[in-house]
């Protein structure tokens, strides 16, 4: 894996997204409980950034049309979306997150 450090954990908020960019890459951080999440920060619908959405649930809300992404998979778990977005292998260590961008969860490749 190639870890690259994206953020601190206590900059991640409990109910939204944070937005990074890792290798030029744009993904949103996110929190459910204690588990770590990193999405591609483009909608599968609109290709808005998801990091201004809500988080809650274990999904994202995408703000423009509120399409919702399974935080674990990236899989559409709410219309108008039909495609998944890319997810990131996540390490936290000593309260910093690290975000390994150039492998993906899913097979999703980011656009």
């Amino acid at each position: 894996m190639s870890l690259q450090r994206a953020c601190r954990l206590d900059e991640v908020p409990a109910d939204e997204g944070l937005a990074v960019t890792v290798d030029d890459v744009a993904v949103v951080v996110a929190r459910d409980g204690d588990d770590v999440h990193a999405l591609q920060d483009l909608c599968s619908h609109a290709a808005v950034a998801l990091s201004e959405g809500e988080v809650a649930g274990g999904v994202i809300e995408c703000w423009l049309h509120g399409s919702c992404f399974d935080l674990r998979t990236g899989k559409p778990t709410g219309l108008p979306a039909t495609e998944p977005v890319s997810t990131f292998p996540v390490e936290v260590r000593d309260g910093d997150v690290y975000v390994d961008v150039a492998s993906t969860l899913n097979g999703v490749t980011p656009s």
